[in-house]
Order: structure tokens, then C-alpha cells, then sequence
């Protein structure tokens, strides 16, 4: 986790991952290997970010990194289990979507854009409803989707507790968390007041009022 803004060159190559072929000369990162024009960072940056976002934009593709509330903050590789139980319950989620055709599904690593909280995340699973579909870009979502989940990192802390707090701020109607050990799902809804409370808990079961579905996985 990162809270201050890289203010030189040399301080943004200190936080890139390991093996990242790059060098700083004259306060500009220069980066070693050939790259074409669909990454999201140059040959050359020149220009120090002055936000968090700024600074994640400038990260390899595949970086495991998300910002939150302008702190950078690098994630852990996925478990077995986390994996699992994400494969399942995305297939059966892909199949109900593309029947009912009420939104479209979307996962990680595609960026979710909540500029206001100065904030960019890559949700597990997340839902855009199809009256919502405008802020679905070529380069993410700029916008807030109706219903995110998340299946539960090693640093549990992050998903209960600080993406709660960014999806709550941010308005997501429905934030699920399950525990990939056990399949406990946990639904929060958004109350009237945009307070998240805790709706239902079950094992193995995805129930959303939004889409209307039930599915055990």
C-alpha cells in the first residue's frame, strides 16, 4: 500500500514490480523493451503524476494494483480456491445473462473508473445493467456498475472493510463477498440512506434482487 504521490522519477521505478525493464535518466522513466501503441503507458514519461490514478496509468499492463480513495495499493495473486469457485460462478452468471439479457458481465483485470473517490478497481465479477451501458469504455468502466463481487483475498480486510467503504461511497446498489473455503456469501444493499446493510448470508447461494436470480454454485 502506497498513501504519497511519487513526486520524481526515480520514485515511481521503485514501486514498479520486480523485473520491470526500465531506467530513469534525467528524471524521466524510460522503458527498456519495444511496446506498440495499445499500452495504456509511453516509451517516456516525463510528466510526474500528481494522483494515484495518474500513477496507475503509467503501470505495466498486468500489474496487480488498485487504487483506492488516491492510495495505490498492490493486490495479491489469487488463490486455488479463489479461482475456483470465481470460474463457476461466472459461467453460470455468463449463461443467465446472455438468456435474460437484462446486462452485461464483466471481470477482472478491466478497470472500473469511480473518479469522484479518486479511486480505480478491478472487481472480480461486476455487473453493468443494459440502461447503464454508455459507461462501458474501450479502456474500462467510468461510471458505477449495479452489482460487484468479490470473492475474498488472503487480506481479507480488503475486501470487507476498504472496498466496502469505496463501493458503498461510490452508490453500488449490491456488494457480495464470499469466502472461496467455504462459499459463504454475504449480500450488502444499499438502504435508502446509502448506508450498505446486510441483507442476506447464505453458503453456496447467489441471490440478487437486482437481476432477479437465484443460483447455487
Amino acid at each position: 500500500m502506497r498513501n504519497e504521490i511519487p513526486s520524481k522519477a526515480i520514485e515511481i521505478y521503485r514501486i514498479l514490480p520486480e523485473g520491470t525493464r526500465c531506467e530513469v535518466i534525467f528524471n524521466e522513466l524510460v522503458f527498456s523493451y519495444r511496446m506498440n501503441d495499445q499500452h495504456k503507458y509511453k516509451n517516456v514519461i516525463s510528466e510526474i503524476p500528481s494522483t494515484a490514478v495518474e500513477v496507475y496509468r503509467m503501470l505495466p499492463e498486468g500489474t496487480r494494483c488498485e487504487v483506492i480513495f488516491n492510495e495505490l495499493i498492490m493486490s495479491p495473486s489469487p488463490s486455488r480456491e479463489h479461482q475456483l469457485v470465481l470460474i463457476k460462478l461466472t459461467t453460470l452468471l455468463f449463461q443467465f445473462l446472455e438468456e435474460k439479457q437484462t446486462g452485461t458481465l464483466l471481470n477482472a483485470p478491466f478497470d472500473v473508473y469511480f473518479e469522484g473517490e479518486e479511486s480505480v478497481v478491478q472487481p472480480d465479477l461486476f455487473v453493468v445493467l443494459n440502461e447503464d451501458q454508455e459507461i462501458i469504455k474501450k479502456n474500462g468502466v467510468h461510471g458505477v456498475p449495479s452489482l460487484i463481487i468479490e470473492v475474498v483475498s488472503t487480506n481479507r480486510a480488503y475486501d470487507t472493510k476498504r472496498k466496502k467503504a469505496l463501493y458503498e461511497k461510490a452508490g453500488v446498489k449490491e456488494y457480495f463477498m464470499i469466502d472461496p473455503e467455504n462459499k459463504k456469501t454475504t449480500l450488502l444493499t444499499l438502504n435508502s440512506s446509502g448506508v450498505y446493510e446486510q441483507t442476506y448470508e447464505d453458503t453456496g447461494l447467489f441471490n440478487s434482487s437486482i437481476l432477479f436470480c437465484s443460483i447455487t454454485f
